[in-house]
């Protein structure tokens, strides 16, 4: 039997590294650091140039800064029932005295000591006595060590509880004198002549000479995640059209010219141009994998909708899904109208409503669908006891709300089906060629002809009186309006933000004798369908919701949204919204009610006054609240960089891409 293959040095947990016992590792795994290379690759979130301090004497409450003490003083002040205490020492430089405490954490006692020389770095919450509130502290101590942590530019690492920052900057010091020359060049290695090699950049990052070797370190492994992700989808991508074949979908026009011939209106440039892009991929070598991104009204749901006919035509049925029934059943109500006079079956299958229910007699059980059938859903599609035969194509609307797991389960209903996802919030290019870099992109960039304009506004919450009267001429001149909270009902935790549930009988006050309808997620299937049918017909004048109705919705005689609490919606978000007007003839208006009181929230929102185009807005909101929040939550496909910025590495991202473009073996291998 052959001895098991010795681990690679940075391979090696951390448990190997000396002074690293079974307490500190665990320490370590609540800060992600397992192995050597892990430790290593621990990004400073700050520095400290502590070759120069700032004296007590001229600390500021406006600036944050470090100054050097000693300990002359300090204690442990305990309230009534022992609940409640502050920790303070007093430390002097010999300019002046600086109290520093803590409040609720006794334990802190025993960390220091009169006499101690102390690190603190923060800022003045009051000047008589100069006082700071939970500094950042470093005791200060001899030994052979001593020149890692002063004269110099000191890293300050995120700690987790208990782990002391002096223990783990002497940590990866020795860790990176015993291991830097195992820090070797990617392979095959790119050609980085105007950034530093790895193994230089992994050192500056943790102890620079000077604090512009940071940014450079930074963008140099920065890049290297970004080659080693693009890397890994060209891999991917390879591997998938090496073991898979497309279905022959291409069509031949015999459903689609009277389908197009009905529509009353003709496809613009940029409609006709994706949709040929789609066709060629439809008769291709390989199943489609392709993103259709388009603004708010661009189209999308007609080019979806061709593409569908192509793939009818082929003799292979489709799926649509939708993230919520509202917009399955909308998509169910239109898609229906024009196919079946040609013989198409439509079929909508969500958590409350099925067809087989409710169509009309003479259609086969969904147990044996007929051929040719297209169908449309929720995430029921891919429940597992119900079946998709013959799966030529499925298309994934509003993509952004669907996890990537979810995505790949419906796919896999199939042999390799085509995939076409679409997006109404416009994807910053930084996270198009990142999460969707394995995906062809086709965008459409041109509204279609006879659009309203829309104006948007943003109103603090004084002027609600005004803009009631507004809503009221608008309904009354036969138009129709939305009102929007951000909360389904009522939280004690936060009292300023409206709920839907609860300001309801306050819209229909402010807007009688004209009818509102209110619709959240908590209501039932058929309740949600009989407002919106209501709402459809006109029967009711004001649809009172929650952020449910961002997606989809196609009314054209609704030209008003109000959405209140607009500071708790992203910018992405609110556009969505927006979206939901503006869909016919006549002038539409957004209007947005605030209470910001930042100028930071404030100044958000004026993005969305200044300008319509859904790719300036989401740039906007993927630099102001993070990749994270532009996604959601539900969006499992984002990796995890520790230096790269998907704000700030545009340049970055498209070189790795480049270089990825180059790569004949695929992955580059990493520390």
């Amino acid at each position: 039997m052959s001895p098991p293959p010795e681990i690679p040095p940075l391979k090696r947990p951390v448990t190997s590294l000396w002074g690293v016992g079974a307490e500190r590792a665990a320490q370590l795994v609540r800060l992600d650091i397992l192995a050597v290379e892990d430790l290593l690759l621990h990004r400073p979130r700050r520095y400290e140039d502590r070759r120069h301090f700032r004296a007590i004497a001229e600390l500021t409450r406006d600036e944050a800064a470090t100054a050097r003490g000693r300990i002359v003083a300090q204690g442990l002040k305990r309230f009534r029932g022992g609940t409640k205490s502050v920790f303070e020492f007093v430390l002097d430089d010999g300019t002046a005295r600086l109290h520093c405490r803590w409040w609720n954490l006794p334990f802190l006692e025993k960390y220091f000591a009169v006499g101690d020389e102390v690190f603190v770095f923060g800022k003045l919450v009051e000047t008589k006595p100069r006082t700071l509130d939970h500094p950042e502290t470093e005791v200060i101590e001899g030994g052979e060590e001593g020149f890692i942590h002063i004269n110099r530019i000191a890293p300050i690492y995120p700690l987790t509880e208990g782990l002391p920052q002096r223990w783990l900057r002497g940590l990866i010091w020795r860790t990176l004198g015993r291991f830097e020359s195992q820090i070797v060049e990617p392979k095959p290695a790119p050609d980085l002549k105007d950034f530093p090699a790895r193994a230089n950049a992994v050192r500056m990052i943790h102890f620079p000479e000077e604090l512009i070797d940071v940014e450079m370190a930074r963008r140099r492994l920065a890049l290297d995640e970004f080659i080693a992700l693009q890397c890994e989808m060209r891999l991917r991508r390879t591997k998938f059209e090496a073991n898979s074949r497309a279905l022959p979908c291409g069509g031949d026009n015999h459903l689609m010219k009277p389908v197009l011939a009905q529509l009353g209106f003709k496809l613009t440039n940029a409609q006709t141009s994706v949709l040929r892009e789609i066709r060629a991929d439809l008769g291709g070598t390989h199943p489609m994998r392709r993103l259709l991104q388009g603004d708010v009204g661009s189209g999308k749901t007609v080019v979806a909708a061709c593409t569908a006919l192509m793939t009818l035509e082929s003799g292979f049925n489709v799926a649509l899904m939708a993230p919520t029934e509202i917009l399955a059943e909308q998509h169910f109500q239109n898609l229906a109208r024009g196919f079946d006079p040609l013989g198409l079956r439509v079929q909508l299958q969500t958590g409350s409503r099925k067809t087989v229910e409710h169509r009309e007699a003479g259609i086969e059980s969904q147990s044996r669908p007929a051929p040719s059938t297209l169908f449309i859903g929720t995430h029921a599609l891919f429940a597992s006891g119900f079946d998709l035969p013959r799966l030529g194509l499925v298309v994934i609307d509003e993509q952004h709300k669907f996890g990537v797991a979810q995505r790949e389960q419906l796919v896999r209903k199939g042999n390799y089906p085509h995939l076409l996802v679409m997006t109404a919030t416009p994807i910053p290019r930084t996270l198009g060629l990142t999460l969707y870099g394995d995906l062809d992109v086709s965008v459409i960039d041109e509204m279609p002809a006879g659009r309203g304009h829309v104006k948007t506004f943003v109103r603090k919450a004084d002027k609600l009186p005004k803009v009631w009267e507004f809503i009221r001429k608008k309904i009354a001149a036969g138009r129709q309006a939305y009102v929007v909270y951000p909360r389904v009902e009522e939280q004690d935790t936060a009292n300023d933000i409206k709920a839907v549930t609860r300001e309801f009988a306050n819209v229909q006050r402010s807007l009688a004798p004209f009818r509102a309808g209110l619709l959240h997620g908590r209501l039932k299937g058929r309740e949600k369908e009989g407002v919106m049918t209501a709402f459809r017909a006109n029967q009711i004048q004001v649809l009172v919701a929650t952020a449910l109705i961002e997606v989809g919705l196609d009314l054209p005689n609704a030209t008003v949204m109000l959405i209140e609490n607009a500071e708790r919606f992203g910018l992405a978000q609110l556009h969505q919204l927006r979206g939901r007007i503006g869909r016919g003839a006549h002038e539409s208006f957004c209007i947005l009610i605030s209470s910001a009181r930042t100028d930071e929230a404030r100044e958000r929102l004026r993005v969305l006054e200044e300008t319509t185009d859904g790719f300036c807005i989401s740039e906007a909101d993927l630099k102001l609240r993070g990749p994270g929040e532009l996604l959601g939550q539900r969006q499992s496909g984002l990796p995890r960089f520790r230096f790269g910025s998907l704000t700030e590495d545009l340049d970055l991202i498209r070189r790795a891409r480049e270089l990825a473009a180059q790569s004949p073996r695929g992955v580059p291998e990493k520390i």
